[in-house]
């Protein structure tokens, strides 16, 4: 076996042999929640290019800074399946069914969904703070960013993605992303790729969190006065 393919079955071994199985014995009956995803926001697309839809969707489904905070939030759920006017549908439909799908079959329906939904209102909270920070502060945003739309599917892709990478060892895959997110910013410093980053920080403290609880329940397995095995990593998630 070659360096290479040691460092692929290291790097992707545990996820794909937990993703492997329920793809073999259900097909993508395995990931209902990601079918479902995909076809919203196919539909969403669909509609927000037609005159008939696009006003429906920019009332139900898109969110700005400038709008108020309530309607705002209310709309955060739907949001995260618009995807953006101005890019090919295509890579947002081919991102959500890849990521989503992993997630969903890695980690279960509820925490794929909770994680999507915090990364995206991570987004969505750090765009209003950030216009009132205004582009004088390192973390401010400039006024007319509070015009444009949130980033749709994306961020909560990121933020799976590098969470179900930490969770299945895959760190360098983590590291990636995170690297190409701050590649991002510095290439092209706009409001999308800010809300990334802001996602990124969101999932770090879902990480830390998941980290802390897990050595908690190995502690309280272990009992009293027994110290926890040297380079034991952390259990993955089941769905």
């Amino acid at each position: 076996m070659t360096t290479l393919a040691r460092w692929a079955r290291t790097e992707w071994g545990p996820l794909y042999t937990t993703v492997r199985g329920p793809l073999r014995e259900r097909g993508w009956r395995a990931a209902p929640l990601t079918l479902g995803a995909v076809c919203l926001t196919a539909v969403l697309q669909f509609a927000q290019n037609r005159t008939w839809g696009y006003g429906l969707v920019q009332e139900w489904g898109t969110v700005r800074a400038a709008d108020p905070l309530l309607p705002s939030l209310l709309r955060t759920p739907l949001s995260l399946f618009v995807p953006a006017l101005d890019l090919p549908v295509w890579g947002a439909l081919a991102q959500v069914l890849f990521v989503i799908g992993i997630a969903e079959i890695c980690l279960g329906r509820r925490r794929t969904l909770l994680i999507g939904y915090a990364a995206t209102l991570a987004g969505t909270l750090y765009a209003r703070v950030g216009v009132a920070l205004g582009p004088g502060h390192l973390l401010g945003l400039p006024a007319s960013d509070a015009l444009v739309v949130d980033t749709g599917p994306s961020a909560a892709v990121v933020a799976l993605a590098v969470f179900v990478a930490w969770r299945y060892g895959a760190r360098v895959t983590a590291g990636a992303v995170v690297v190409a997110m701050v590649a991002e910013v510095l290439v092209k410093n706009n409001l999308a790729g800010k809300e990334h980053l802001s996602a990124l920080a969101g999932v770090g403290l879902l990480c830390a969190a998941s980290a802390l609880r897990d050595r908690y329940r190995a502690a309280a397995q272990r009992g009293p006065g027994r110290r926890p095995f040297p380079g034991s990593g952390l259990p993955p998630i089941q769905s």
